[in-house]
């Protein structure tokens, strides 16, 4: 794209200079007085820089719209990559605060059932311990 830009501008800065140039040879060869040939040339001058004049200002004009385009489309890129970014955040804080809830579950089943089975050794324990006395007050 950027060499048929370079290349498109260089065929019409070489069209613009050849019609000049070939301008001005026929000025030079055409049968006038040098009043009128200095007119013809100032004439054609004239037109050539209006000419040169017209195409900066579109070359100018296509400038701006492909900076002003690229600046648009930058600021398109920040923002959809600014919601990606929140939405991944987002994403991460609810599997974190997931994982601590399942954290958080997990350790309160586990205290309940260590709670439970401690209970339990220490019930059998002490019918244990009952157990053993009064056998040893049988005897």
């Amino acid at each position: 794209m950027d060499d048929d830009n370079k290349m498109a501008k260089g065929l019409m800065l070489g069209f613009l200079a050849g019609g000049a140039i070939g301008a001005t040879i026929a000025l030079l060869y055409a049968p006038k007085s040098g009043r009128e040939l200095r007119a013809d040339i100032r004439h054609k001058t004239d037109e050539f820089i209006d000419d040169t004049s017209e195409y900066m200002q579109i070359a100018r004009e296509k400038a701006e719209n492909l900076i002003n385009e690229g600046k648009r489309k930058s600021e398109l890129l920040i923002q959809d990559a600014k919601k990606k970014a929140g939405t991944l955040i987002d994403d991460a804080n609810s599997l974190l605060n997931d994982a601590k809830e399942k954290a958080s579950n997990k350790y309160g089943e586990a205290k309940d059932r260590i709670s439970h089975e401690s209970d339990r050794i220490k019930d059998a324990l002490k019918a244990g311990v009952d157990a053993y006395k009064d056998e040893k007050k049988k005897s």
